[in-house]
């Protein structure tokens, strides 16, 4: 009878926190990424919602907060992805990380990691902002709500990044995300505010992501009242879809 030792597997969440300081390290370490991530939103609002003079009873600085800070936290979610995942892809990286030990999915809840720690980031400096040269005051349970919106909000497009990255090239991923992501910020009325658009834009709107999280923001920071169910649940479709589709193009590329 045998009284050697049970071997027991190592436990998984090293692995994972290194990847996900890894992941950290290498993007703070761009600061052609890091700093129009944080700047844009940044003068977008200190633009529209502090600079340009509002007429009646709009709270442009509250409402813009809210939209810009939508804006804000898309941007590194797509880049992150869609850029970073197409370059890696064609250097070969990615098959690289196949065949070696590392787990399945540690790169993919690392970069999501990074995607929601500059959402963070963003809310904190937008906040700032807006407290402090915008006199916005919110309720602390608005502030934490719309906070945790932002931050969670950024899953979907984390998917559609993902999407982007495993379809395009690395010389075009860049601009594919721009085209996307200028033209929807836009047209969900995070630029300016949905009902000063046409009727058919309106309706329009309904069929992209960035309008439901949006619509979510501002009703967090009590601009609005909506149907909250509706806009997660298209969320949740749209995180489904665009992580399927991009699941399936990876399949692919591997064959």
């Amino acid at each position: 009878m045998s009284n050697a030792p049970a071997l027991t597997a190592p436990p998984l969440w090293p692995i994972y926190w290194a990847e996900f300081v890894a992941e950290l390290k290498k993007t703070f370490r761009q600061p052609g990424f890091v700093i129009p991530s944080l700047c844009f939103p940044l003068g977008f609002y200190a633009l529209f919602g502090l600079l340009m003079p509002h007429r009646g009873s709009f709270d442009g600085t509250t409402w813009f907060f809210a939209t810009y800070g939508t804006f804000g936290v898309i941007g590194p979610a797509l880049f992150g992805f869609g850029a970073a995942l197409a370059s890696e892809r064609e250097a070969g990286w990615l098959d690289l990380k196949r065949v070696s030990p590392l787990p399945t999915g540690a790169l993919l809840l690392a970069r999501i990691g990074m995607s929601l720690v500059f959402a963070v980031i963003i809310f904190l400096l937008l906040s700032t902002l807006a407290f402090v040269a915008g006199g916005v005051r919110l309720p602390p349970s608005a502030w934490m709500l719309l906070g945790l919106v932002l931050v969670l909000g950024t899953l979907p497009f984390c998917a559609l990044g993902l999407l982007i990255g495993s379809l395009a090239r690395a010389r075009s991923a860049a601009g594919w995300v721009n085209l996307i992501y200028l033209p929807m910020g836009a047209l969900s009325g995070l630029w300016f505010p949905l009902f000063l658009m046409p009727t058919v834009l309106q309706k329009l709107a309904y069929a992209l992501p960035a309008y439901h999280l949006g619509q979510l923001s501002l009703a967090a920071s009590g601009q609005i009242e909506v149907v909250v169910w509706r806009h997660v649940a298209m969320l949740l479709l749209f995180t489904l879809v665009f992580a399927s589709l991009a699941a399936r193009a990876l399949q692919r590329s591997v064959k």
